[in-house]
């Protein structure tokens, strides 16, 4: 297994107009796979939004520890690129043009890579939330990645077209059933279904992480003895999911479940010191779970 970060420039647009855009890259080597985290952009997130409901001042001195406030988190989107076997695969899109201005920028970090939505031949979802999914369509509604194969959990599509899912989410969540079913029945045509425990490609097996959304999917890459996770959202901080993995979290659409799912996850990660690639996480998303006494934090990968 070899880790590598780099810097990257897309080309310039415009001509001389536009400067060039730098970009961070970390890739992993695994076998014959190369995993590349691209950066999707951040989030701007009230910070109820995750913490509330937990203790106050307990909170507040545990995100102090991380240089964070408790009423605006910025959380990094970080998009898995798998290159093996002449396929480019996708897990999750990011936001698209349409959810929040500070993301959306996926495109621009496949050009640092000198691909195009044209080379990318699947697509692999964990879950319906905008973030993840709303980078299906570009600005005028047409499918951005046209050429690939979409793979969608069976139940979690279930649950985005259902539409009584409009009237149970609760009106926070709205907007995410109305734009997720808009943009699957948009790539109905290129949609593949699977259910856990299924190998979707060749190395990349799906593992149920239930409990953020009532099917969210992580994605075990292997290649020979050598591993890694694709958890989603299922780790959806390095902060109060890591040292207080028990807490119920408001970004959970199933907090207690979602909070059963992190302690059992966390707890085989740390035990095999198995690598795992978060969507929010710092650094490119990409560490390890370590083990400190009774909780976890994440150590990013050097």
């Amino acid at each position: 297994m070899r880790i590598t970060r780099r810097n990257l420039l897309t080309s310039a647009l415009a001509a001389s107009v536009v400067p060039k855009m730098l970009w961070a890259s970390t890739q992993v080597t695994l076998g014959a796979m190369e995993i590349s985290s691209l950066s999707d952009g951040n989030l701007m997130l009230p910070g109820a939004f995750i913490l509330g409901g937990m203790p106050a001042d307990e909170v507040a001195t545990l995100l102090a520890k991380y240089n964070l406030s408790t009423e605006t988190l910025e959380p990094s989107c970080n998009v898995t690129l798998l290159r093996s076997g002449g396929r480019n695969v996708l897990f999750d899109v990011g936001a698209g043009p349409d959810f929040q201005p500070t993301a959306g920028k996926l495109g621009l970090a496949l050009e640092a890579l000198g691909l195009t939505a044209e080379d990318i031949t699947d697509v692999v979802f964990t879950h319906g939330h905008p973030d993840h999914l709303w980078g299906l369509l570009d600005e005028f509604d047409e499918p951005v990645f046209a050429k690939a194969t979409h793979h969608f959990a069976q139940g979690e599509f279930d649950y985005w077209t259902d539409e009584n899912t409009l009237s149970s989410i609760g009106a926070e969540r709205t907007t995410f059933a109305v734009g997720a079913a808009r943009r699957l029945n948009a790539i109905a045509d290129q949609l593949r279904f699977f259910n856990d425990g299924e190998e979707i490609l060749p190395g990349v097996a799906a593992r149920a992480t239930i409990g953020h959304t009532p099917s969210h999917m992580s994605f075990e890459l292997r290649d020979g003895s050598e591993s890694m996770l694709v958890v989603g959202d299922a780790l959806g901080n390095h902060h109060v999911a890591f040292e207080r993995p028990a807490w119920a979290s408001n970004s959970d659409q199933d907090a207690a479940l979602a909070a059963q799912t992190r302690l059992g996850l966390l707890d085989q990660l740390a035990s095999e010191q198995m690598l795992l690639l978060g969507y929010h996480l710092p650094n490119g998303g990409l560490g390890r779970a370590e083990r400190s006494g009774d909780t976890y934090r994440f150590v990013p990968a050097t």
